[in-house]
């Protein structure tokens, strides 16, 4: 593979054929094209693009680079869920036992951090003893037995695309529409899905802050799992603050107990059961949103949401004990309240900010090999609006040392905009995106 004259043809505004990105791709996953040579035309495509016959082409090759989980035998709906990251996401591990408790498959495969977002396999590994390495013959049997796997991207499924997502991080061209859509749908398509549910981010704290870009993702997405005959709705929340109030790996799964337990944040719910609703309309275990929404009230009021993740966590050898026991999950060795410095009306809770003040403390990775502490992260309870008195409690600090609390008090600082007034936050879910078109989003419908 040539993929010098590649690099040159895209870097200057051409083609690359769906068969040369089938070798290129073989090849990069094989190990013969270089990181350095695959991070330049990762950047060509940042600026350049790729049309739309090239991002099927790239999705298609990236899929076909490895194996595919084989589920046609359940009899069941197949169905997952994937957010485009933000602050405060932990959705996932809510949404999975959920929606699993309602009698759909899920066969949820996720990523760790990136960027300044938070990774779900990240969070879940912050469980003693959770292993996210399942080979896929595991995870087939879990799904027939428990109806759900939590997974990450092995080396069985689109190797490419996991080179590639290391290196898109560490290049700093993760905001590629070609290549989050390619990377998306690569994995998603490898699990036999009959339905995927995206949850597209958009406002400060998104990879792709302006709507108009969202949309256009949601429906390159949307695009793509047609052309595989897999039906996918997107909804667009908002991503100008964090969602819920727990940001950081292990003190995120305390807050997914929570919620599983009907003890969640109102933000947190709205956006889990929207996109739980379509989830299980997609999987055939509801005829529509509305009675969707009753079957996972009932779940989490019956106490069968909470009793799947534990089954999960078991399964997945991890200690189930921490759904009734939060506490045994690992704990920050300091712990410091954040008041507010002046009286006001809390103008923003910015989350990139917030997202990077977590990776200072050691709670996500600058480099691929770094390692995580799980224990480190904010509590914010100051939300967009709220009017508050100086000396006021705002957050707490989770962390591993002195200084760590100190790095995030200036964190705080800088996330939390006190002012006389304020402009309201952007709607937690603005619109629904389906092959039919945009709608704005009705929660009633």
């Amino acid at each position: 593979m040539e993929a010098r004259s590649l690099i040159e043809r895209k870097r200057n505004g051409g083609r690359i054929s769906p068969a040369e990105w089938r070798v290129l791709m073989k090849a990069y996953a094989a190990g013969d094209v270089p990181d350095y040579q695959m991070a330049a035309l990762a950047m060509a495509i940042y600026f350049v693009g790729l049309d739309r016959d090239e991002i099927v082409a790239l999705t298609n090759a990236m899929l076909e680079s490895g194996a595919t989980l084989s589920l046609d035998h359940l009899t069941v709906g197949r169905v997952d869920k994937h957010s485009t990251g933000g602050v405060g996401d932990k959705v996932s591990l809510v949404l999975a036992p959920l929606v699993a408790a309602c009698g759909v498959a899920v066969p949820m495969m996720s990523g760790r951090g990136l960027g300044h977002t938070g990774g779900t396999l990240d969070k879940l590994e912050s469980i003693p003893g959770f292993r996210t390495d399942l080979t896929l013959a595991r995870a087939i049997k879990q799904l027939e037995t428990l109806g759900c796997a939590l997974i990450g991207q092995t080396s069985e499924i689109a190797p490419a695309d996991r080179k590639l997502y290391a290196l898109r991080d560490a290049t700093s061209t993760v905001e590629s529409i070609p290549l989050i859509s390619a990377s998306i749908m690569s994995k998603k398509l490898a699990e036999g899905l009959t339905g995927l549910v995206l949850d597209v981010k958009c406002g400060s704290g998104a990879f792709l802050p302006e709507l108009d870009r969202g949309l256009q993702l949601a429906q390159t997405m949307i695009a793509l799992g047609a052309d595989h005959g897999c039906p996918v709705v997107a909804l667009l929340t908002a991503m100008d603050r964090p969602l819920g109030r727990a940001c950081g790996n292990a003190i995120e799964v305390e807050e997914s107990i929570a919620a599983l337990r009907g003890e969640g944040p109102a933000d947190l719910m709205t956006v889990t059961y929207a996109l739980g609703a379509e989830m299980l309309v997609l999987g055939g275990a509801a005829k529509d949103r509305n009675e969707a929404r009753r079957r996972m009230e009932v779940a989490i009021s019956s106490g069968r949401a909470a009793r799947k993740f534990q089954e999960i966590i078991e399964a997945q050898g991890g200690n189930p004990a921490v759904v009734d026991d939060p506490g045994l999950l690992p704990q920050a060795a300091e712990c410091e309240l954040y008041l507010a410095p002046r009286g006001g009306v809390v103008a923003q809770v910015e989350p990139r900010a917030i997202g990077r003040g977590i990776t200072a403390l050691g709670g996500g990775r600058t480099r691929v090999e770094d390692t995580v502490d799980p224990t480190v992260g904010f509590v914010i309870t100051a939300r967009p609006g709220d009017v508050v008195r100086a000396g006021e409690p705002l957050a707490t600090i989770f962390a591993r040392d002195a200084a760590g609390v100190a790095s995030g008090r200036a964190t705080l600082l800088e996330a939390i905009r006190l002012a006389d007034d304020a402009d309201p936050p952007l709607p937690l879910i603005s619109h629904r995106v389906t092959e039919a078109g945009v709608e704005l989003w009705d929660a009633d419908a």
